[in-house]
């Protein structure tokens, strides 16, 4: 019998290049609410274990859920967003299984009737650099309201040792389920995918979507099949992928070790399996279960929720302008490139941030320049975040201006940068205070000019001859010349005159 796992080898290219991955991606998503689902506790994360809990939320007898429309609310945003249609009527079900961390012995979820179908989301697929690859969508065949189970904890490892914990305060927080269509063919467009829903959920405020804490989780279906074949192969879920890394990772292994059981001529089993990070594989944990394997049915205790047309409509209006928008608004409005764009929107708190520069008076592309090598350098340098910037909007766009100017050079604004991020200064205070204020003449910078074309003949013959290039070499001189302190349209327009003669 061929083995049904292959050896840890890369396969050929060319034996890569005769199947097509299939990949989709199942999400949950903690929802930003102050108490759980269906009770009244706490979602707080990091509490003392079993101390946001009660007696619905452990599933104590005679106990009823109560919905939090808080919830529901919050789903709708994120179906909204996700250009799904949220339906007039959903229902909640019950998904029967029997698990230390599910006190009930069943999952209060939603099956048949979700609270949201048919979206879709546009992902960038291809080409650098960032933002100027090929678009593709990604079909979302529902959102749907759950619980979340309890978290378990295991301490030991041989079977006579081992003990496990199970803190209950994170049992019933509400999850929302987004579940794709098996569009992506990658694992780097599941990771876009990933990257770009994530931001979504932010920008939405929806979900902190902290993965280290659980409040955004992971699990992919993954299959193989022959290119131009039009059936689906058998699909392998890896669950709970907790990282963008670990998620490619593990799809890139996956979709190595269907290819190596194929052509070995074996069979590949429909399984759950889980990412081993220590061993950088997978690793089989169950087989795969079915709808029937949960017995799913209605739950009695809860009526069926309703949409109305104005509620729907009072969410949508609540909804911000999403990455998509913003990013070809910032293109059109301040002459930036998608480049500079893509990375501007990467959060609500940045693009804020570039936009009051704009409004202060920096010229567009000059504040994206500053935000993109100088503001964000530092920030990751000294490990802050946007929110914390020692440099007020206002204050980098004193700083662009001077130098936009020509009051102070490019150089020279650097160094008033990190003077600025250190101590919270102003750019006009420093350079009142240092004496770092554009202060060359013409002439002086004319007699430099002079001595620099002079000591360079053989660069003012290429010039002459049609390399423009080498303009730089003149400029550059003459501000070393000048210590910096020309004003460097004035060098240009110096030189260009000089050389023209």
């Amino acid at each position: 019998m061929p083995k049904s796992t292959p050896e840890e080898t890369s396969l050929p290219p060319d034996v890569l290049a005769k199947y097509e991955p299939v990949i989709g991606l199942e999400v949950h998503v903690q929802l930003l609410t102050r108490t759980k689902i269906f009770c009244g506790c706490s979602t707080r994360f990091g509490d003392p274990p079993n101390t946001n809990v009660c007696p619905v939320c452990l599933g104590l007898p005679g106990t009823l859920p109560v919905l939090n429309k808080r919830a529901v609310e919050m789903a709708m945003r994120a179906s909204l967003a996700l250009n799904c249609t949220v339906h007039d009527h959903s229902r909640f079900a019950r998904k029967n299984y029997f698990y230390p961390d599910l006190p009930k012995g069943y999952q209060i979820s939603q099956y048949e009737l979700p609270l949201a179908t048919a979206g879709h989301l546009e992902v960038e697929v291809a080409g650098p650099p960032a933002g100027a690859g090929a678009k593709k969508r990604i079909g979302i065949t529902r959102l749907h309201l759950e619980e979340d189970a309890a978290k378990n904890l295991h301490e030991g490892f041989s079977q006579s040792a081992r003990k496990a914990y199970i803190d209950y305060n994170r049992c019933g927080t509400p999850l929302a389920e987004i579940v794709s269509e098996p569009d992506m063919r990658t694992p780097e467009e599941a990771y876009a995918y990933l990257t770009a829903l994530r931001q979504i959920l932010l920008y939405t405020g929806v979900s902190d979507v902290n993965m280290e804490e659980g409040s955004l989780r992971c699990d992919a279906n993954v299959s193989v099949r022959l290119r131009g074949a039009k059936e689906f192969g058998t699909k392998v879920e890896v669950k709970n992928l907790n990282s963008f890394r670990f998620l490619q990772k593990a799809l890139e292994f996956e979709i190595e070790r269907h290819i190596a059981v194929l052509e070995s001529g074996g069979r590949l089993s429909q399984e759950t399996r889980l990412w081993n990070q220590a061993e950088g594989r997978t690793v089989s944990m169950r087989s795969k279960e079915k709808a029937h394997d949960y017995r799913y049915f209605p739950e009695p205790d809860l009526l069926p929720v309703h949409i109305s047309e104005a509620w729907r409509s009072e969410v949508r209006r609540t909804l911000p302008e999403l990455p998509e928008a913003k990013r070809a608004r910032f293109v059109a409005a301040y002459a930036i490139t998608p480049y500079d764009a893509e990375v501007l929107t990467s959060s609500q708190a940045l693009a804020g941030y570039f936009e009051s520069v704009v409004k202060a008076g920096a010229p567009g592309k000059a504040a994206a320049n500053w935000m993109q090598t100088e503001l964000l350098r530092g920030l990751k340098d000294s490990g802050k975040e946007i929110d914390a910037s020692p440099i007020a909007p206002a204050a980098l766009a004193e700083l662009v201006k001077l130098v936009e100017s020509g009051q102070i050079t490019g150089a020279i604004g650097k160094k008033v940068f990190a003077t600025m991020f250190e101590s919270g200064r102003t750019a006009a205070d420093i350079v009142a205070a240092e004496g770092l204020a554009a202060q060359v003449s013409d002439a002086a910078i004319e007699q430099a000019a002079r001595e620099v074309i002079a000591k360079n003949p053989d660069n003012v013959a290429k010039f002459k001859s049609g390399n423009e290039g080498v303009f730089k070499f003149f400029v550059g001189q003459v501000m070393k010349a000048t210590r910096g302190q020309a004003n460097p349209q004035s060098v240009n327009d110096i030189l260009r005159k000089l050389l023209a003669l």
